[in-house]
Parts: structure tokens; sequence; C-alpha cells
């Protein structure tokens, strides 16, 4: 996989993920994704921002157009240094939750792209990446 361009942006207040949700849009768009698929990787990239500043303390987000072979793709690679997540299996099943929500964010996120991975432990943080593909 070829990163054709790559974007940077530190998340430490509400405002830090509009404008991740912002940028992965104007991508989104660049990349010729259809306005159903840029509302997907847009409402997965708000969530897990989201989740980055409340559950993370904060982080940084990484957003790359990837190349792979004939098609193209936005990766949006969310980490932080937070206590991570102690079951990832648990946190991803639809219903569970640790704050006020409905329990949907991670399972809801990784229904909406097409590539999903996670990994998280206490000494480390979380990091979550996602890829939706034209």
């Amino acid at each position: 996989m070829i990163v054709a361009r790559s974007a940077t942006v530190s998340v430490t207040t509400e405002a830090d993920v509009v404008k991740v949700r912002q940028t992965v849009r104007a991508l989104a768009v660049e990349i010729k994704l259809s306005l159903v698929d840029q509302t997907k990787v847009v409402t997965a990239a708000s969530e897990l921002g989201r989740n980055l500043l409340v559950y993370g303390g904060g982080g940084e987000v990484r957003l790359d157009i990837v190349r792979d072979g004939a098609r193209n793709g936005l990766r949006v690679i969310f980490e932080d240094r937070g206590p991570g997540i102690p079951d990832v299996e648990q946190a991803l099943k639809d219903g569970f939750t640790t704050g006020t929500g409905l329990g949907l964010g991670l399972g809801g996120a990784r229904r909406l792209v097409n590539d999903f991975d996670i990994v998280s432990n206490a000494a480390e943080g979380t990091r979550v990446t996602i890829t939706k593909w034209r």
C-alpha cells in the first residue's frame, strides 16, 4: 500500500474533533468517495475522534490517502496514550458502554468502514485504524 498524502490533527478539544471530521470529509471528496461513503467514513471518524478525546484523554489522528493497486482509499489512524480498553471484544459489542451513550460507538464505526483494526493496552493506550476504499 502506498501513502499518497498525509495530514495529522492533534485532538485535545471538541473543536479538534470537528477539525478531524472536516478533514476526513475533504479527503473523502478528494478521492471521489460517493456521498454515502463520505457520510459513513465521517460518521465513523466522528465517533472515534470523540472516543479519543473522552476516553483516551486526547491524542493524534493521522489521515492518509492510500493507494493499493488500482483502488484509492482513506485511512484514518486514531492514537492515544490513555488507559486502554480492558476488553476490546466486549467494547466492540453493541450495547456496551462505559459512559452514557447507546454503546454503538466502536462496533458501529467498524460496520461503517471496509477495514477496521484496534490495538489497546494499559501501557500504551489505544490505536484504531479505519480505511474506506473507493
